[in-house]
């Protein structure tokens, strides 16, 4: 699959099951690049390890999951590389190599190291695994040497340590294996949860894109609203809605203009209201829905798409593995 195309890698964590912000936030973003440019999209099984490694039981499921999800949302395989991280040993070879060169210092002072070991109290992640993903992060983007890498601006330190490492490795064996790679800044949407709080697997507020159009309605209708708004006959205030955040995304500006005005003056209640946010989602993702139905019927289909990416990724990987092998003489 050679293009003259720019490249782009991007990766995601099977950690668990895809929900609306992960669609809305990266694979929304991934359908656009892949229009124009070279794209290399990977599950990252090996990073779930980092915090998971102690129940890995569902790693599997979640890894297959995914990988339907991105092909019903509108990944193509005809115009982007889909492969599975663990199917390309490359990946864990080059992050050995790199983390013999790679100063401590420089994974302490990453910003998530300590945030996560503060957030994630019932796991211990005082690990040499979860210190180094960085490095292994580092590996999976210079492997197949990309032009970009979308990423949101929180993730920009992790980007330049990528960057930090392709200098040193270069410097230090006076090659140029590596080029830099640069961020194709994206603006993530952060999307609400049923609880009002940013949608996130361990928060448990997710809607997931496997869930079904009454699972979808059923935590449509549990969604917190306006607090203030106690009784039917309250005035409430969009602007402090999580469900209102929903029309946002998915109705149409009349839609959202007359809900806008109605909540404020009572007209229409919070029941009403989450229906009519609830017909919206339900009629953009019937399509996500189908081919997701026709794709867990046809596994085999799934698997020669994973497998057919692997190759094309591996070919790129051991090319590069190649040059760092010619660059460090081993």
């Amino acid at each position: 699959m050679t293009t003259g195309r720019r490249r782009v890698l991007s990766g995601m964590q099977p950690s668990g099951l895809m929900h609306l912000g992960n669609y809305l936030g990266a694979l929304e973003n991934w359908k656009a690049l892949q229009e124009q440019y070279d794209c290399y999209f990977f599950v990252a099984d090996w990073h779930a390890l980092s915090t998971n490694y102690a129940d890995t039981s569902r790693i599997r499921m979640f890894v297959r999951e995914m990988l339907i999800d991105w092909l019903a949302g509108g990944i193509d395989p005809e115009r982007s590389t889909i492969f599975i991280q663990s199917r390309i040993p490359e990946h864990a070879v080059l992050h050995l190599l790199l983390s013999m060169m790679t100063p401590v210092s420089w994974l302490e002072r990453n910003p998530t190291y300590k945030e996560k070991q503060e957030e994630i109290r019932e796991k211990d992640l005082t690990t040499y695994g979860f210190l180094g993903y960085p490095v292994l992060q580092a590996a999976d983007i210079l492997l197949y040497k990309p032009d970009f890498v979308p990423v949101g601006k929180d993730q920009l330190p992790h980007l330049e340590l990528t960057r930090e490492l392709a200098r040193r490795f270069n410097d230090i064996y006076k090659t140029t294996v590596f080029p830099e790679p640069k961020e194709h800044l994206t603006k993530f949407p952060k999307v609400v949860g049923t609880d009002g709080r940013k949608m996130s697997k361990s928060y448990n507020n997710t809607i997931n894109l496997s869930d079904s159009e009454p699972v979808v309605r059923q935590k449509l209708k549990t969604m917190v609203t306006d607090p203030a708004r106690v009784r039917r006959t309250d005035p409430g205030n969009p602007d402090l809605c999580p469900v209102y955040e929903f029309h946002n995304i998915y109705s149409p500006q009349a839609v959202k203009d007359q809900v806008n005005k109605d909540c404020r003056t009572a007209a229409i209640g919070c029941i009403d209201c989450k229906k009519l946010v609830a017909d919206r989602m339900v009629e953009q993702l019937a399509s996500t829905w189908d081919a997701r139905a026709k794709l867990t019927q046809h596994p085999s289909r799934v698997e020669e798409i994973v497998e057919t990416g692997s190759k094309r990724a591996a070919a790129v990987a051991g090319a590069t593995l190649h040059e760092v092998n010619e660059a460090m003489k081993i």
